[in-house]
């Protein structure tokens, strides 16, 4: 993010304010319309091929953003190493998870799946992050959380009409986002690089790992329709592209507590836009279920409270924790994580 201008005497603050909340509603708006994009795109192509073009957009998006802010490409053999791990992990497989599962659930669904991803985390620190020890309350929401998902599904008819491979392949999608967060977690930080040039260097690994995948299994498509090819654009250049640069934006000014909040809306979007122009059905147990998921999730990001020493000593800075996307799920990921963030498409 460029340095703002020197502050005004009293509006500047208030523009400052405006500003932010007008990147984070665009944010919540982009990546919540992600999974209709989705949708929309496989009834044009086949899942691997929407995936490749997501990848591709977003790659020269971020491309250009590089090029823009004379930003240098990380060095080193074992940091590429690990990003090519974590482009799979964050990118290539959740991608590719989502807009298969998407052929056989509604995008409302994959929607709710996605914001799963923070409890994947929780359950998987429990054995990989020995440092991030769960309170009762976090430990509280994981358990008020599956809950939820078991709700979302209407375990207790069940899972009567509910689509087993594509909801499994969401869930699915979603662990993968934790797992690949636990990985950048330990790998990644610290490497000296910027968060712009890893999210760069990561998404355009998964195109190439992509670009591999997608002629073994799929041919080119006979015609190409309008409506697909500008949902997969979009997809790529809004969702995974330009959402990330609103995403360090929106971090590097109101700090990523804050940004981390929009993980909570992407679902109610997601939900909004399947309904209204998709015309997906929605019974009651969906959206209960939803606010449960959500409840639960927002449990497991709390951080129990640490006394203040009563002789100020020195400590280590704490390191930025940036948003899921996604990336989610989501979010999209953004490499250099400090620590587990919410989730995102």
């Amino acid at each position: 993010m460029s340095p703002a201008a020197p502050p005004s005497p009293s509006p500047a603050p208030t523009s400052r304010l405006l500003d932010w909340r007008v990147r984070f509603g665009a944010l919540a708006l982009i990546w919540g319309f992600s999974f209709l994009f989705i949708k929309v795109g496989t009834e044009g192509f086949a899942p691997f091929q929407v995936t490749f073009g997501r990848l591709l957009f977003g790659t020269a998006v971020l491309a250009v953003a590089i090029v823009v802010k004379r930003d240098r490409l990380p060095r080193g053999a074992r940091v590429w190493g690990h990003l090519t791990v974590a482009a799979f992990l964050l990118n290539a497989l959740p991608f590719s998870l989502f807009a298969y599962a998407e052929l056989t659930i509604p995008s409302t669904l994959a929607g709710i799946c996605n914001a799963t991803t923070p409890l994947w985390g929780m359950l998987l620190s429990l054995v990989a992050l020995s440092e991030d020890r769960p309170t009762r309350v976090r430990a509280a929401g994981l358990g008020i959380g599956f809950i939820g998902v078991l709700t979302v599904l209407g375990a207790w008819q069940g899972f009567s009409g509910l689509d087993v491979t594509g909801t499994a392949l969401a869930l699915l999608a979603s662990f993968s986002y934790a797992v690949g967060w636990i990985y950048v977690r330990r790998t990644l930080s610290g490497t000296g690089a910027s968060n712009l040039s890893l999210a760069g260097s990561q998404v355009g690994l998964a195109t190439l790992q992509l670009a591999v995948v997608t002629p073994l299994f799929t041919s080119l498509p006979t015609s190409i329709d309008v409506v697909p090819l500008l949902a997969v654009i979009a997809l790529g250049a809004l969702g995974t592209g330009y959402a990330m640069l609103l995403q360090y934006g929106v971090v590097a000014e109101v700090g990523p507590t804050t940004a981390a909040m929009v993980t909570y809306f992407i679902p109610v979007i997601a939900t909004a836009a399947g309904v209204a122009l998709l015309d997906e059905r929605l019974t009651w147990n969906t959206p209960v279920g939803a606010l449960v998921v959500l409840a639960g999730a927002a449990l497991t990001q709390t951080r129990a409270s640490r006394r203040t020493p009563a002789t100020p000593t020195p400590t280590e800075p704490t390191r930025a924790e940036p948003l899921r996307a996604e990336p989610l799920r989501a979010p999209e990921p953004e490499p250099a994580a400090a620590r587990q963030p919410a989730s995102r498409t």
